[in-house]
């Protein structure tokens, strides 16, 4: 029981420092007092001292607080009466929409400014620090608008996959991403369960048989390239701003996206096949050795080649070429 008490005690006092209208420039006793008017109606100084429990000259702050934002009214003898709240704080949210948005067009002129001030030398940033390089690998993707698009070799170091909150925020912002996939990196543990998720989120994935260097591009404005590509447990990267040299890696990636296949896990295909008869089709499809698609989806080897005889005494062939044309022409994957 005096743990519960004391939970609530702690809550009472974490909603008293916080408040959830703060973004709207309400601070927290300003709530709270505007939360104790919306459920009076009405009431007088005295009146929210009494309910509220705190100094008449915290109150009259607050009170002092909402009437200027026009959240409140002085009505005299009835007391300090609410202004409705879709009406009031609805304009406060618009206002404060129009400034962020006036400020976001404003970032927008500085860094043109930025870029068409910076010498030709600037053009490509060098970041040695690990923490550095992981931060700004982080802070790109924040500041994505449009699309990224990247390039994803094995033996991520810097930033594994799962810790790259920054992708899962900008796909639930909309942008649009588009990743070449180096065909051994299906090979490592737990890609497989990692793409699947991405596909899942919205990501494109298409494959290659070797991606010859890892790189991310994010809205035509900025590339994210390793320093050395012969040492890749090294965080040395560097950053490529607009220029010549970025619409050339621009018109790389475009050239290999064309060249590479969509990768044929993790999507809903109609077909008579059950879920793991699809993943193994798919993994083979991509490229994966009997071994390593064993490994991904946590099968014997036996087990294997025990579904892969399947799927060829479904698809009524006698070879894996033909049962990758059965499966193309059936929309197994």
């Amino acid at each position: 029981m005096a743990l519960s008490e004391g939970l609530e005690e702690w809550w009472e006092r974490y909603c008293q420092l916080v408040s959830i209208l703060e973004p709207v420039g309400v601070g927290a006793a300003e709530e709270e007092v505007y939360r104790h008017l919306v459920t009076l109606r009405a009431a007088t100084l005295d009146d929210l001292v009494k309910h509220i429990g705190r100094e008449s000259a915290e109150i009259r702050a607050a009170l002092d607080g909402l009437l200027e934002r026009g959240l409140v009214g002085d009505e005299g003898a009835i007391g300090y009466v609410p202004a409705p709240p879709a009406l009031s704080l609805g304009a406060l949210i618009h206002q404060r929409q129009a400034d962020l948005r006036a400020a976001e067009l404003a970032v927008a002129a500085l860094a043109e400014d930025y870029r068409t001030a910076r010498p030709p030398a600037d053009v490509v940033e060098v970041l040695t620090d690990r923490e550095t390089v992981r931060r700004r690998f982080l802070q790109i993707q924040d500041a994505a608008r449009h699309e990224v698009r990247s390039m994803v070799v094995p033996n991520l170091t810097i930033v594994p996959h799962r810790e790259n909150t920054a992708e899962r925020e900008a796909l639930r912002r909309g942008v649009r991403y588009r990743a070449l996939l180096d065909r051994g990196a299906l090979a490592a543990p737990e890609m497989v369960t990692d793409v699947r998720a991405s596909l899942a989120a919205g990501q494109q994935i298409r494959v290659v048989d070797v991606v010859p260097v890892k790189m991310m591009i994010v809205d035509e404005e900025t590339a994210f390239l390793p320093l050395r590509t012969d040492r890749p447990e090294s965080p040395a990267s560097i950053l490529i701003h607009r220029s010549g040299l970025l619409a050339v890696l621009i018109a790389f990636f475009e050239t290999e996206w064309e060249r590479a296949v969509p990768l044929p896990i993790g999507e809903d295909h109609p077909g008579d096949l059950d879920d793991l008869d699809r993943q193994v089709l798919g993994l083979l499809l991509a490229g994966l050795t009997d071994q390593a698609v064993a490994g991904q989806l946590g099968l014997s080897l036996r087990t294997v080649h025990r579904r892969i005889r399947q799927l060829m005494a479904k698809a009524r062939v006698d070879s894996r070429v033909q049962l990758g044309w059965v499966a193309a022409r059936k929309r197994w994957v």
